[in-house]
């Protein structure tokens, strides 16, 4: 997530479009909504048969993801951080994200906080998962449940870090099989993103697994620290096919990706790794984030079309974070042709409330957000729906 340093310039990168803003109040609600059973309708998400688009298993109807990444808040706490202590303030969070007319929410969950050592998950922390899951549920929003974080140095224990490349491995793997068990169920969950931009070490080997600092966060993380003679595209070939097939033992139904820093925008002729041919087999859709530079859409446009590889396409990070906001709307068009879903970022304030703070911080959420609702592709009888099952 290269959104990170804009928590020391933009701390609240807030997205999605916004149509009905529901007020603060429901933060008190003294009833939890993702107990209600009352539950909008959602169909299972899968790719077409000719694997262009994504579609209603069911209706066989074209599906657009148009949705946030729901990290953290404005002050920068990870959602694991607070989703006990504050759960209201979650329930009011993606009744204000349905209410931007969102239809996904992407989360980012730390391996830490799911396993309590190499053999054992945290139970709890799984529980307070499928709540999450039940809230998606009954809002009527998709979940892109993305795994294996290791943002906050601190958190990572000591035993995580200390495995070698084969037991890590094995620890991601029964990571993703717990959290598969209490998704597998359910039509909410979009899909699993196996890690958070994945890269791998150079000709030398490496003595870190986390990688660039930014905002106080690591949100890149290497999947191996030594080649040993292996190419990378080998390497990456094992460590998808192995956490894919974990998954794959517990839920054979939802789909798998993984979010790739698109290196074919800093490299030119750079090739997809994770999403090409021999890596990405297991992979159902291909994820990428995007964050186009100023004066230079076209070189962004260019590189997304390098993605193309014959699978459904999601720009699963977006923000205008190196163009203004009219360059990103040129990009956001552009890319219609070539993307079936857009992710921006949500950091728990509406356009009113970021409008109200008077900084410019504040002011330049707003604007976002307002953009972002103009751009939404869902349709006006969606938008109803939405509004009038709250």
């Amino acid at each position: 997530m290269f959104v990170a340093p804009l928590a020391k310039i933009v701390p609240g990168l807030a997205v999605l479009p916004v149509l009905l803003v529901m007020s603060k109040p429901c933060r008190a609600a003294e009833r939890d909504p993702a107990d209600s059973p009352r539950r909008l309708p959602l169909e299972w998400i899968v790719p077409s048969e000719d694997k262009v688009h994504f579609v209603g298993e069911e209706s066989g109807r074209r599906i657009v993801l148009w949705g946030v990444n729901y990290d953290h808040d404005d002050d920068g706490r990870l959602l694991e951080d607070y989703w006990e202590p504050e759960w209201d303030t979650v329930v009011a969070d993606f009744h204000e994200i349905q209410a931007l007319g969102a239809n996904v929410v992407r989360i980012h969950l730390q391996l830490a906080r799911f396993m309590k050592t190499p053999q054992q998950p945290d139970e709890n922390r799984l529980e307070r998962l499928a709540r999450l899951v039940r809230l998606a549920e009954q809002t009527g929003l998709y979940l892109d449940v993305t795994g294996l974080g290791c943002y906050h140095r601190e958190d990572v224990p000591a035993w995580y870090d200390a495995l070698d490349e084969a037991a890590r491995w094995e620890v991601q793997a029964r990571f993703w099989q717990a959290v598969a068990d209490v998704c597998k169920a359910s039509p909410a969950v979009c899909c699993y993103d196996l890690m958070n931009e994945p890269i791998l070490p150079g000709n030398e080997p490496e003595t870190e697994w986390l990688a660039g600092e930014f905002g106080g966060k690591y949100f890149v993380q290497r999947i191996s620290l030594d080649l040993k003679g292996r190419t990378r595209t080998e390497v990456a070939r094992d460590w998808v096919k192995r956490l894919a097939s974990a998954i794959r033992e517990i839920d054979d139904r939802h789909m798998i990706t993984v979010g790739v820093i698109p290196w074919a925008l800093t490299f030119k002729g750079a090739k997809p790794l994770f999403h090409s041919a021999e890596v990405g087999e297991p992979l159902d859709f291909v994820s990428v984030h995007f964050y186009p530079k100023k004066d230079d859409v076209e070189s962004a446009l260019e590189a997304l079309r390098v993605y193309e590889v014959g699978k459904p396409l999601v720009i699963e990070e977006m923000f205008p974070l190196g163009c203004s906001i009219e360059e990103l709307e040129q990009f956001i068009d552009g890319s219609r042709k070539h993307a079936d879903g857009w992710i921006s970022f949500y950091w728990g304030k509406t356009i009113e409330e970021n409008e109200r703070t008077g900084d410019l911080k504040g002011a330049l959420i707003a604007q976002w957000l307002r953009c972002f609702r103009r751009q939404s592709p869902l349709s006006p009888r969606d938008r109803h729906e939405r509004k009038t099952t709250r």
